[in-house]
């Protein structure tokens, strides 16, 4: 074959872009200074390119689209395109960094050329300096693009040596050839699927134990289509981002955890209903209600040390649980035990593992009738989606670049539908940061959000001592 063909899911993230959804995921690292070279920054990113083949590919769709569309060699790549160089205003604050950010991520990214961008930010109060990274959701999700920042970055001081390359562009394909091609997998694929089937038979309890656990998971979907009150969290977006951040500690979130109980997970989700219920109230707006939250799930195989595992390509392996956060619920340590309570019965209800079955299944759609049904889930989610949150492991180690430490590390996620508000929560070294997307024009408030966010999780910390 030509190329590697995106998948299903990666696909929809293409298909779901348009003026006012840029659908790349990003992080915002702050580093120790003094800022490097940029010349010697560009080398350290272009040591690494062979460990992430994608970096020079482009997508090339298929003519009238007979299939979806697959990676090709850029035969033009350019590494100073994608690499950039910008400055802070005086006084190069944190807010400052903040409004930057809002405006890189506003700017959808090139679909003629590899679909990523870094920046180099210097200018940062205290002698510090900051690299803000684009990714494009259809090259990577959160779980590899963790995984990623370790292969760009270095675990020491001392930087490691490029990688040996000898990458040559291979040819590009005609589009007689693209098309000839999806032709063909429109027929094999039918064998292919059936083949899969019969190995899954091979194991028939192991079988039917699936096929038990995916009907579970959609009676329990099912309930996302319930009516969700009228709120200011929904409605039209525009193409401009804010930006804001806010921050815990590893040890914060485990103290919680032994005073109160619950996971990780559980304990950030908690926090994150405190901002809303503080954002809510602050719009005059009634919390007897719930937020309902769609929180993308990682299914990529992962092995003792939690590290994921399989092939070593950083295409998409999520699903999503659908939870509601109880913004009505005004004590901290209630808010937290409703959620431990509610996040354990999806689980159990298997509604990540039907969310990946679905995810297969939607292969065997051309992509014209995929785009449509990611389109018309995104309208569904305007109704019963309030927002987004993901949360997101990373290394508990120092990571560097060109010898300069990473201090802290911000994610990032794009809004979708008619989703105002997108939250993704990122531990690095010892940190648990939380990044939040809002909508320029809807959203000026976002700053009450993070406060509340802090605000909640302080309020944890507390009563779990």
């Amino acid at each position: 074959m030509t190329g590697d063909r995106l998948s299903p899911l990666d696909s929809s993230f293409l298909h779901l872009e348009d003026r006012v959804s840029h659908m790349h995921i990003g992080s915002i690292a702050i580093f120790e200074g003094p800022e490097p070279p940029f010349e010697q920054f560009v080398g350290m990113v272009a040591g690494k390119l062979p460990l992430v083949p994608r970096y020079r590919q482009v997508v090339r769709e298929v003519p009238l689209d007979l299939g979806r569309p697959v990676w090709v060699d850029d035969p033009d790549f350019n590494i100073d395109y994608h690499v950039r160089h910008t400055a802070l205003p005086t006084p190069g604050g944190e807010e400052q960094l903040r409004r930057l950010v809002g405006r890189l991520m506003s700017q959808q990214l090139d679909r003629t050329k590899p679909l990523w961008e870094i920046w180099i930010v210097q200018g940062l109060e205290q002698g510090r300096w900051a690299m803000v990274a684009k990714t494009h959701h259809a090259m990577v999700d959160g779980v590899s693009g963790t995984e990623l920042l370790a292969v760009i970055m270095d675990t020491s001081p001392q930087p490691g040596p490029p990688v040996p390359d000898d990458w040559h562009p291979s040819p590009l394909p005609s589009g007689g050839r693209l098309a000839a091609e999806a032709a063909l997998e429109l027929v094999v694929s039918p064998y292919e699927q059936l083949r899969a089937i019969r190995s899954a038979t091979r194991v028939p309890r192991q079988a039917l134990h699936q096929l038990g656990e995916v009907v579970q998971g959609v009676s329990s979907m099912a309930g996302v289509l319930r009516s969700n009150p009228v709120s200011t969290l929904n409605g039209p977006i525009g193409p401009h981002r804010r930006y804001a951040w806010a921050g815990t500690s590893v040890e914060d979130v485990k103290a919680v955890r032994k005073g109160l109980g619950g996971t990780f997970n559980d304990v950030v989700l908690a926090a994150i209903t405190g901002g809303f219920r503080t954002l809510l109230l602050s719009r005059g707006e009634a919390v007897d209600r719930e937020v309902r939250t769609l929180v993308p799930v990682s299914v990529r195989a992962r092995d003792v040390s939690g590290r994921a595992v399989g092939d070593a390509t950083y295409d998409n392996k999520v699903s999503a649980m659908f939870a509601s956060l109880p913004v009505a619920v005004d004590d901290p340590t209630e808010q937290l035990h409703a959620i431990t309570a509610q996040m354990q019965g999806l689980k159990e209800s298997k509604e990540a593992v039907a969310g990946e079955a679905l995810t297969s299944l939607s292969g065997f759609a051309p992509p014209m009738l995929l785009a449509l049904g990611m389109r018309v889930a995104g309208r569904v989610g305007q109704r019963n989606i309030n927002t987004g949150t993901t949360n997101v492991p990373g290394p508990q180690f120092p990571l560097y670049a060109a010898g300069r430490r990473m201090l802290k590390c911000y994610p990032y996620v794009p809004l979708f539908g008619q989703v105002r508000i997108a939250i993704a929560i990122f531990s690095y070294d010892g940190q648990v940061n939380f990044g939040l997307t809002g909508d320029y024009d809807t959203v000026a408030d976002l700053d009450v959000l993070r406060r509340g966010i802090e605000e909640g999780m302080g309020r944890l910390v507390e009563l779990s001592s």
